[in-house]
């Protein structure tokens, strides 16, 4: 049986377009977790950042993705955030390959400049809070079972090599 594939990464790296791709090429299953959350609480993740805080989003994502884990042989997108959790970096450790995508915060910011939608990301010296979010995550994103350093890749090239290690990892 063939493990679940994470995506994990910084907001802006492509987490939901790779894994989309993925989900098609190898006819597996796509949930983008940001996306269920949003769709689960009726509402966009910086309105529930807004109303409820941070410590309540934490909360239900934890859930969800624990959950959503438990299915078998889908591709998942993770959130920003979620793969900092023990918990959920345990579970993802037990059931599936986790691959970091990697890309220069250079490339990132643009991707992130005029979004509104990041609640992290609302805040002033927007490119030094970018840096700061990178320095404190990458250490635990550097846990995943691959990393994938996408900056000079297309997107086609990110998605064949990660089947190319999804299938002689789970063969």
């Amino acid at each position: 049986m063939k493990k679940n594939l994470v995506l994990t990464g910084m907001m802006g790296v492509g987490k939901s377009t790779i894994g989309r791709k993925l989900s098609e090429k190898l006819k597996l299953k796509f949930i983008d977790i940001d996306q269920f959350i949003e769709k689960r609480e009726k509402s966009k993740i910086s309105e529930i950042f807004k109303v409820k805080g941070e410590i309540y989003f934490r909360k239900i994502e934890k859930k969800i993705t624990l959950e959503i884990l438990k299915e078998q042989q889908i591709v998942i997108a993770l959130g920003g955030g979620s793969f900092l959790n023990n918990l959920i970096r345990q579970k993802i450790k037990n059931s599936s390959l986790s691959f970091w995508l990697d890309s220069n915060i250079k490339i990132i910011l643009p991707r992130l400049q005029n979004i509104k939608k990041r609640p992290l990301l609302n805040k002033d010296n927007f490119e030094e809070n970018i840096n700061k979010i990178y320095l404190e995550r990458k250490k635990i994103y550097n846990k995943a079972d691959f990393k994938i350093k996408c900056d000079s890749l297309e997107i086609d090239e990110i998605v064949n090599k990660i089947i190319k290690l999804y299938e002689n990892s789970t063969n």
